[in-house]
């Protein structure tokens, strides 16, 4: 029943009257032991003046407590300003006092008011005493009985400086939640055996299973400001071997109103430990760019593309142009825009392929930059249906590109892939074809046509991450093509800010690549995720080999072989560039190649390809073929010359 009682009202607090009186019933308590204190246990003094003087006290103290507030706070929360709030109360009943005594004196008002010095002393330091440990004497309470009936979750706190004390605060103070702090943990060993809060600093080193157990410990939250992802990646490591859940707080800047809310510190994921920093980016120039724009993005409501728009829609824009073959995404963009307030854009449904459709767009709305993120992605379906891939990536970029040229397009920033870098797939290399074609239009275009390239994309349709969950949540086992494949990987916000900030800074013909830090072992991110789940390979979740997939290699790469880099203003990004001597005749294969595509012959147009971008070479593929039959004509040719 207590239990019950306990949870069922957990969320109810003390009517403020109520502490407003018990605290005047507190002061009149203290007044009276005063005089004992004073003159003892007789109360060798007039008993006529106390009983007098009291009901002075009682309106004394209660126009303190009104005037201060102090009686409006949570007592189950109380903290410093609430103990501070209390010596301002008891400091003004202490003054009020003194002007009773300083009135009844000048025979102001009756001398039975004359208190002496002493009690007004005695009576000031027994209300600062007794005022704040009975607050605190109930809030421990409170939070003990809480933690011992109802369901209490144990913790510890990874972390024992200002961020491990405002987690402690944002802990204790949540009604919704029965949370018990058993201890913080800490590198420094200086605080090793020291207490915060009454609460014990453990050493890390200490951290075992048996202290686990032995303490019984749910969950560990790691708060720690400004962590670099090397270093809460090994704290996270040496954790979860431990079998309890681990926490992060978020960063400083994204705490409510400045405030940590529980409700924020989340079970850490996968995103939080990849090894790679954020990229800070020139927001003030990309401001200058984009004012007064109309801005145009294909693909807006797919992964890259809606992110460009929520980034788009913080700047002073003139409009945005929405268009997506997507109708559904679309609607929710829509949604979560007009949510947001955001109010001046245009969602169109329309594909990319329809000239005279796009062509209609653009004579309507006069685009000032475009941002091309429409796409097809998946290196597998492509390498099935390449038909289909020439259609999006190569056609559909060529007709957009046209138009932005005929309609004076300031600039069209194109969203390419690190797999068009010596691409062993359809899908890379229908992107590099892509490339190529606005690189060259570049030259005869007032346009400037800009193309950014980077590697996966973290929470992406399509990525590994999501895949690898929902295996999880059905129990494994989480497939892998090779224990040996690696990836590249960036965030969806900072791969959409480096799309803008592409645009901001190209003069047109660059292609911008970002530095991505290290490349990430996937086999080695399907086991991480496994311990994140708390769960355990390979007892509870296997791993399978499932072999690489039609057009899949192992590494990825975001330079070509016959691409030097230049800097530019941010370290973290450089400009590629290729040789486009021969764009008159890539401009003419281009053209051919899109004519061949209507005739859906896999073999001839793939061999088209391949003849464009010559490093094209097929893994995995049944359009291996073609390259072995490309071979034998080169070692012929060249014995023919000999």
């Amino acid at each position: 029943m207590i239990k019950e009682y306990i949870i069922n009202n957990s969320h109810k607090h003390a009517s403020k009257w109520l502490v407003l009186s018990i605290d005047i019933a507190i002061t009149i308590f203290n007044f009276f032991l005063a005089y004992v204190i004073r003159f003892g246990i007789t109360l060798n003094v007039d008993i006529v003046n106390l009983v007098y003087q009291l009901p002075f006290i009682v309106i004394l103290s209660a126009i303190s407590f009104l005037i201060i507030g102090s009686h409006k706070g949570v007592v189950r929360h109380t903290g410093m300003r609430d103990a501070y709030n209390l010596f301002l109360a008891v400091t003004v009943i202490i003054s009020l006092s003194g002007v009773l005594m300083v009135s009844s004196r000048l025979s102001l008002i009756p001398d039975l008011l004359n208190i002496p010095v002493s009690i007004i002393c005695i009576h000031y330091l027994l209300n600062i005493i007794t005022l704040t440990t009975s607050r605190l004497i109930f809030k421990y309470c409170y939070h003990y009985i809480k933690s011992k009936l109802g369901d209490s979750s144990r913790v510890l706190i990874y972390g024992a400086g200002d961020s491990g004390l405002i987690t402690l605060a944002a802990i204790t103070n949540d009604s919704n939640k029965s949370v018990a702090v058993i201890g913080f943990i800490d590198d420094n060993h200086q605080k090793f055996g020291k207490t915060i809060n009454g609460i014990k600093v453990f050493n890390s080193k200490s951290l075992n299973q048996e202290f686990i157990q032995k303490n019984n410990i749910n969950e560990i939250i790691v708060s720690i400001p400004h962590i670099e992802k090397k270093r809460l990646s090994d704290i996270s490591d040496n954790l979860l071997k431990l079998s309890v859940k681990v926490k992060i707080i978020p960063a400083v800047s994204d705490w409510i109103d400045g405030k940590l809310n529980v409700s924020q510190i989340k079970q850490i994921q996968i995103e939080d430990l990849l090894d790679r920093a954020p990229i800070a980016l020139e927001n003030e120039k990309i401001k200058q760019e984009l004012q007064d724009k109309v801005i145009m993005i294909t693909g807006a409501a797919g992964s890259i593309g809606s992110e460009i728009v929520r980034q788009a829609s913080f700047y002073n824009y003139s409009h945005l142009v929405l268009v997506d073959q997507a109708e559904s995404p679309l609607y929710d963009l829509q949604q979560e825009l007009l949510s947001k307030g955001v109010s001046n854009f245009t969602p169109i449904v329309a594909d990319i392929r329809d000239h005279q459709r796009v062509e209609t767009i653009f004579e309507k709305f006069r685009p000032n930059m475009v941002f091309h993120a429409a796409a097809y992605k998946h290196v597998p379906l492509m390498e099935n249906n390449p038909c289909e891939a020439i259609k999006i990536n190569v056609l559909g970029t060529r007709k957009l590109a046209d138009l932005s040229s005929k309609y004076g397009v300031d600039k069209f920033v194109f969203v390419s892939t690190d797999k068009a870098v010596n691409p062993t797939n359809v899908m890379g290399a229908t992107k590099r074809v892509a490339e190529m074609y606005i690189k060259c239009l570049h030259k005869t275009s007032k346009t400037k046509f800009i193309t950014t390239r980077f590697g996966n994309v973290l929470g992406s349709n399509g990525s590994v991450i999501p895949l690898f969950k929902k295996q999880i949540e059905k129990g494994g086992p989480i497939t892998v093509t090779h224990k040996d494949v690696t990836r590249f990987f960036m965030t969806i916000p900072e791969a959409s800010q480096l799309v803008i900030e592409a645009g901001t800074m190209g003069n047109g013909g660059e292609i911008f690549i970002f530095d991505m830090g290290e490349s990430v072992k996937i086999f080695d991110l399907a086991k991480k995720m496994i311990r994140l789940s708390g769960l355990h390979y390979p007892n509870d979740i296997d791993i399978e080999i499932s072999g690489l997939r039609p057009g899949e290699k192992l590494y990825e790469e975001l330079l070509a072989d016959t691409e030097n880099t230049l800097p530019t203003y941010h370290k973290k990004i450089m400009i590629s560039k290729f040789d486009d001597a021969d764009c008159p005749l890539v401009m003419d294969k281009i053209d051919d190649l899109c004519i061949m595509n209507l005739l859906n012959q896999d073999d001839q147009i793939v061999g088209k390809l391949k003849e464009i971008v010559p490093e094209f070479i097929s893994n995995n593929s049944t359009f291996e073929s073609i390259d072995r039959k490309n071979k034998k004509i080169n070692i012929r040719g060249r014995a023919i010359l000999v």
